[in-house]
């Protein structure tokens, strides 16, 4: 397989460009998206969560409350650190098997789209796509799309790898500072230069 590594920080946008190279025909293997699933009610995760966090973190139809784990974690490095190690070693494991299996098709694109890309420092990704926003941007759309306060949006950001850090590991970087319009082009020029990595790689294997 063609693994891509996808990462950019919070509402850059990232989740629209690999929605868009999954459409195109990658696999896709969203670390976000498997987080959801393992915490969704009757999972192992959830009950390690409820039992370290209480019930206050779920909601009264049993799943659980994003915000009230914000609330807890954000504020208390002891209890972010707990959450990672309830949650981070199960998305890692989910992330290995869906990798091994996508493995299965040799020429096959994978994109891997996780938020902490850069922070994890895991290099074995062919190339690493940086979707990259100006962070007042990012607060923006944080604030008028996804309920954050400025405060709150801004701590988060905060959280992650600067936008230095990311573009210093970037192999190519998508600009979206823009609308969905301006998007598009750059998704189409990043398809094509995915498939070319593609193709150089699979001379390379059969050189």
């Amino acid at each position: 397989m063609y693994l891509v590594g996808l990462t950019g920080g919070i509402g850059s946008g990232k989740s629209t460009v690999s929605a868009a190279l999954a459409e195109r025909g990658a696999t896709l293997i969203d670390a976000d998206a498997i987080t959801r699933e393992l915490q969704a009610p009757g999972q192992p995760v959830l009950a390690a969560m409820v039992e370290r966090f209480g019930p206050g973190i779920l909601q009264s139809d049993g799943t659980l409350d994003r915000a009230a784990v914000a609330g807890i974690v954000f504020t208390d490095p002891d209890a972010l650190a707990d959450l990672n190690a309830i949650v981070h070693p199960a998305v890692g494991a989910e992330i290995a098997a869906r990798l091994q299996t996508a493995a299965e098709d040799p020429d096959g694109i994978v994109i891997l789209d996780v938020p902490l890309l850069v922070e994890s420092g895991r290099d074995d990704m062919a190339v690493l796509v940086v979707v990259d926003t100006d962070p007042d941007v990012a607060v923006h759309r944080l604030v008028a799309f996804r309920g954050f306060t400025e405060s709150d949006a801004r701590s988060r950001i905060a959280r992650q790898a600067s936008r230095e850090e990311r573009l210093a590991k970037a192999d190519y970087v998508i600009h979206n500072d823009g609308s969905i319009e301006e998007l598009a082009p750059q998704i189409d020029a990043l398809w094509d230069w995915i498939e070319q990595g593609r193709r150089a790689a699979r001379a390379g294997r059969g050189a």
